[in-house]
């Protein structure tokens, strides 16, 4: 998707995106093996162990709160222990906990706007202190407008700048069309372009 012929603002959007949270996948990578370079989990337990906090800043990035954010992935896991005899192997298993937690934050989002027309607060203070005290101003700012994105394309990008998916997994993750992925992230670069350039 990187490099697509997008435009100078749209690539300096997605520059930023990259950086920003390519440093957050490597801050919590730390505690992960890199994909396709560890032996596939055998149990619920290992695949807990191993991905949970990853999908729970996956899910932050999407809902805003920490606490919500932990009950998704928390009724994501739920639903695996549910569906366990019915996966074919680990790789499965992690495609369904990323499908399952894209779908609990949609969720998420659509009670909250159903409840009280919601908007999104934006505000530092609606993240957790820990989430953003290990980044800079500049991927802090970055962090913020994608808050700003509609849910589709923020899910979008972070998919695929945090959760480094190909256009195929992210099409999987978000039950859409890898034509609709490539669109969406077009889209979502100029809309955060546009949101970065707006004095606050």
């Amino acid at each position: 998707m990187a490099g697509d012929g997008l435009s100078g603002f749209e690539g300096s959007a997605e520059r930023s995106v990259e950086r920003t949270l390519g440093h957050l996948r490597a801050i919590d990578t730390g505690s992960f093996a890199v994909p396709g370079q560890e032996p596939a989990p055998l149990t619920l337990e290992d695949l807990y162990r191993t991905h949970r906090m990853r999908l729970v800043r996956l899910a932050l990035l999407l809902v805003d709160e920490p606490a919500t954010a932990e009950d998704v992935v928390q009724e994501a896991f739920t639903g695996l222990h549910r569906n366990w005899g019915n996966l074919r192997d680990a790789a499965a298993a992690l495609g369904y906990l990323r499908t399952a937690v894209v779908n609990g934050s949609r969720s998420v989002l659509r009670r909250r706007k159903t409840a009280r027309e919601y908007t999104p607060p934006h505000q530092v203070n609606a993240r957790s202190a820990e989430s953003l005290a290990m980044l800079t101003a500049e991927h802090q700012s970055v962090v913020r407008a994608l808050s700003q994105l509609p849910p589709r394309q923020r899910e979008v990008l972070v998919l695929r700048y945090y959760g480094d998916l190909s256009e195929a997994e992210i099409a999987d993750a978000a039950g859409i069309s890898k034509g609709t992925v490539k669109s969406t992230a077009s889209r979502a670069l100029d809309a955060l372009q546009k949101i970065m350039r707006t004095p606050n």
